[in-house]
């Protein structure tokens, strides 16, 4: 169909040359040509007709219509002009005759005849009167309204439904229809009555006269008036409740329902509390407005004004002279007399209305409070509600009210609101630190699989490439590695929790572990941010100092339940962090199972993950301030007081104070880091010395000749002076080991380059010293190995020389100096070690001539000390910081240690470095402390 109107278009572009048309087409083709536009000519034509004969019907139905409108008002003007020429005959006509006497006085017949005509006049126009007082709001004026109707249907015998006749309906049989109309205004008044009860803005006089209106329509007594108001109110606050909610609505919500109990009970107050005799009413608070208004419209002495049923502007009509004097007079009546409610009645009605209304309420409030996700917006409806009721306007003669109608405070927050927000801050914390433990542990495997599926040599991201090697973090240069202020800054002036990179090397503390701790802490902080606009602000305390007067105006205490909440945020951020430690140690022992059946557990990745979770753990209360303060509350921001009393104890100028709680739990958690920490550590740990021992163990049980050879080292050759049987001095030369063997050197360098390689200036002092106290025990269990075997005089083997038994007491006694643990607490453990060592030593010393021993034996204890000395800087981190030799510089009288490596005090790994004896001294005790308690909780 396209192709043919495309073609049908470009032949009647063709029409318009002819010429071209006969030099571009055939004779057939314009043949072809030619029928179609005939037939298209034909067409139009049937659509023209068509047309025309459409447009025709109309034209003429138009004229037919105009032709009808031009009669009609034909008509209508020539029956105008009758009435207007009627009515001046009529103008002429009284105008002749002469003018009755003024106000006749009617006959008798006539007079009933007027008043009966009078009152149907007045029954037409009520329902007009009826609708406008409605209109306006004026539900008792209706009512009065309504009950004169019934009234004049009474007078009139208007009742249709009785059997007898009634004349006037059928001489007036409009009136069947006005009275089905007034019918409905009953029911149509009740309703809006109703209605505005569940209003909570309108003013006592409104409700009063509803409750009026409800009362002489359905005659009722006050008790069940103040049984629908209560019901209205109950209905209102369920319609509150219930209906939608968008965000900041539905603190408008929970506003609009504290504001409507208030209302509800300041107006009870108002209508039906009535003062006891003898007391003066006060202006400011008013009372019994629902008895004084019924007495006002059920009075027999109306007063002048706005009292009476029938208005002023329907006394100047002509006709209300008729009118008959009951109606003119009339008030409406109760068929009860209306006596006040009584104290203990208004006071337990109140009590089950607001005992009906609780459980409404608190469920209502839950279900909106699920519509909160912060705990700033649970502050925000908190404080709108503490604002709403502290309020001059709404806790105006509050108390007074509510001992008279409660007998007792009636307190919204804590009766209502208080528990219903503190479970919703219950749950709303549980659900963040869930959030954050869950987000956590994914971080976590994340960076877990990312440490196992990535090796030093493939990998792209150069911090999995720090995390393998450490010493390549630690001694590389990176623009972080100051502060940017660091130049004009003082330190005591920097932010507490800006760390620079190179705090961060000195700590090896790696940029995977900072990158997780920042991401925790930055979710800790959110969520800390959040809780603590729940709380009192620093500025807060100043309101202990308000006087009793301004505390008597606040509706209640904002922040009273600030412990609570603190404890909250306590317990679930410890679970938090709980279940982060439960995830790494799941982690590790699965590390550990792997690592334990592997011969090339060095070169493999598991324990790069160990090490990783080791140092997280280690770090983690450091670069997670935001951990300690959700743990600590605001005491945990500020630590100068907490420096400031430890100086004082350590001064001996204060008593040690006792430990709060939280800082007991903060202990835990340290603790419990700590402990991770270790066992991260340990299954890297245990892997090294594993490794390292095999290979010492191997070299050392090497009992060929050239094994021997190979690992043998240089030896110092003595002369000593010895007194022969004659008394005269002879001078000997003796060669003693200067070295240890080279398999020694080989294992102490290779455990060092190991430590050195994981930031050993920051591993724990209990890993060290397990580690040194585990390679000790694989050096002595090696020894005995190789005694054991020399005892049994293996054929072909190399035989154990006084020489080389020299040498191998020489290496035991040099590996036990750098090796065994230096501290007080593992003295404990160190007898069964040292028994092993003597054994093995004995073993030793009984290959070597007992002369000859006793000759080396001090020679050999001088090359220890001196070797102990020269190495201690090269196998710093295994010898540790503690003194193991007695100081050259005790024989001078100086009392501060020279700065000369051979007479430090202790043997640190930049020994020409000065140090202060008295923070040394201080650093280890602080580390001794809490190590100990570290190593007592893991064993």
């Amino acid at each position: 169909m396209a192709a043919t109107a495309t073609s049908t278009a470009l032949k009647r572009l063709d029409l318009r040359d002819p010429a071209a048309l006969f030099e571009t087409h055939g004779t057939e083709e314009i043949r072809g040509l030619e029928r179609q536009v005939r037939a298209e000519i034909e067409h139009k034509k049937e659509e023209l007709r068509q047309m025309v004969g459409e447009r025709y019907r109309d034209l003429i139905e138009a004229a037919d219509t105009i032709g009808q409108m031009r009669r009609c008002a034909e008509g209508l003007v020539d029956a105008v002009q009758a009435t207007d020429q009627y009515c001046a005959r009529l103008r002429q006509a009284g105008s002749a005759t002469t003018r009755p006497p003024r106000d006749p006085q009617p006959q008798p017949s006539q007079q009933k005849f007027y008043s009966m005509a009078a009152q149907i006049k007045l029954l037409l126009e009520i329902p007009e009167k009826i609708w406008s007082a409605m209109e306006s709001s004026q539900y008792l004026h209706a009512t009065q309204l309504y009950l004169l109707c019934c009234h004049l249907h009474s007078l009139l015998q208007l009742d249709s439904s009785g059997s007898r006749y009634s004349p006037v309906l059928s001489r007036f049989p409009i009136l069947i229809r006005q009275v089905a109309a007034a019918s409905h205004f009953r029911s149509t008044i009740l309703h809006e009555s109703k209605m505005l009860l569940k209003c909570q803005a309108v003013p006592d006089q409104a409700v009063a006269e509803a409750l009026c209106s409800i009362m002489l329509l359905e005659e009722s007594s006050p008790r069940q008036a103040l049984t629908d108001f209560l019901m209205a109110r109950k209905a209102a606050i369920q319609k509150l409740l219930n209906q939608p909610h968008h965000g900041a609505g539905i603190k408008a919500q929970i506003c609009s329902i504290v504001e409507l109990l208030a209302t509800t009970l300041n107006q009870a107050h108002a209508l039906f509390y009535t003062l006891p005799e003898g007391l003066l009413p006060d202006p400011s608070l008013p009372c019994g407005l629902l008895f004084s208004t019924l007495e006002t419209i059920t009075g027999q002495h109306p007063t002048e004004k706005g009292i009476g049923v029938l208005q002023e502007e329907m006394k100047l009509c002509s006709w209300f002279k008729h009118l008959p004097a009951s109606i003119v007079e009339f008030q409406p009546a109760l068929r009860t007399l209306a006596h006040p409610i009584s104290q203990e009645y208004l006071t337990d009605t109140l009590q089950k209305w607001i005992h009906m209304c609780n459980e409404d309420i608190k469920n209502g409030i839950t279900n909106l409070l699920m519509f909160v996700k912060s705990m700033k917006g649970l502050a925000g409806i908190r404080d709108a509600v503490w604002e709403l009721l502290t309020n001059e306007s709404t806790s105006h003669s509050w108390d007074v009210v509510c001992r008279r109608l409660l007998e007792k405070p009636f307190l919204f927050w804590e009766d209502l609101m208080q528990q219903l927000f503190l479970d919703r801050l219950q749950t709303l914390t549980k659900e963040g630190f869930d959030s954050i433990s869950t987000s956590s542990r994914e971080l976590l495997i994340s960076a877990l699989q990312e440490l196992e599926s990535s090796t030093s040599k493939s990998t792209s991201n150069k911090h999995i490439h720090f995390e393998h090697n450490m010493s390549l973090f630690l001694w590389s240069e990176s623009p972080n590695d100051l502060p940017s202020d660091a130049a004009w800054v003082n330190v005591a002036n920097r932010d507490q929790f800006a760390g620079s990179g190179l705090s961060m090397k000195a700590q090896a503390v790696s940029p995977c572990v900072q990158n997780f701790c920042a991401a925790l802490d930055s979710k800790l902080k959110v969520k800390l941010d959040d809780l603590l606009a729940y709380l009192p602000s620093d500025d807060s305390s100043l309101l202990k100092d308000v006087s009793p007067v301004q505390a008597k105006n606040c509706a209640f205490d904002r922040y009273a339940d600030a412990e609570t909440v603190q404890e909250m945020l306590q317990t679930h951020s410890v679970a938090c962090i709980k279940h982060i430690m439960d995830c790494i140690r799941a982690e590790l022992q699965s590390i550990e199972e792997v690592v334990q059946g592997q011969q090339n557990a060095l070169s493999g990745v598991k324990l790069h993950a160990a090490l990783f979770m080791g140092r997280l753990c280690q770090s983690l209360g450091e670069l997670c301030p935001h951990l300690k303060q959700c743990i600590l509350g605001k005491s945990g921001s500020s630590e100068k007081p907490a420096r400031e009393s430890r100086a004082l104890i350590k001064q001996g100028k204060g008593k040690a104070q006792k430990v709060l709680p939280t800082q007991a739990q903060w202990q835990e958690v340290k603790e419990l880091l700590l402990q991770q920490s270790v066992m991260g550590y340990r299954v890297w740990s245990s892997a090294v010395v594993k490794v390292l021992a095999h290979g010492f163990a191997q070299a050392l049980l090497l009992d060929d000749a050239g094994s021997v050879l190979a690992m043998a080292t240089s030896w110092d050759e003595l002369e000593i002076q010895e007194e022969a049987e004659s008394g005269s001095s002879i001078t000997s030369k003796i060669r003693l080991p200067i070295q240890p063997s080279w398999y020694v050197q080989s294992f102490l360098f290779s455990l060092c380059q190991e430590i050195n390689r994981v930031g050993g200036h920051a591993l724990p002092k209990v890993t060290l010293q397990e580690m040194l106290k585990s390679c000790m025990a694989q050096v002595v269990a090696a020894y005995e190995k190789l005694s054991g075997e020399n005892q049994m005089k293996k054929e072909g083997a190399f035989p154990m020389t006084q020489n080389r038994a020299l040498q191998l007491l020489y290496d035991l006694r040099y590996l036990n100096i750098v090796l065994a643990a230096k501290g007080e607490e593992v003295k404990s453990g160190r007898s069964k070690q040292d028994s092993r060592t003597e054994k093995v030593t004995d073993y030793l010393e009984a290959l070597i001539d007992p002369f000859d021993l006793d000759v080396f034996t001090p020679h050999l204890n001088s090359n220890l000390n001196r070797l102990a000395q020269r190495t201690s800087v090269l196998f710093g981190l295994v010898t540790g910081t503690e003194s193991q030799f007695t100081p050259r510089s005790s024989t001078f009288n100086s009392q501060e240690p020279h700065n000369i490596l051979p007479l430090a005090s202790s043997q640190i790994r930049f020994g020409l470095l000065p140090l202060s004896m008295t923070s040394t001294r201080k650093a280890k005790s602080t580390s001794r402390s809490v190590e100990s308690k570290a190593q007592a909780a893991i064993h």
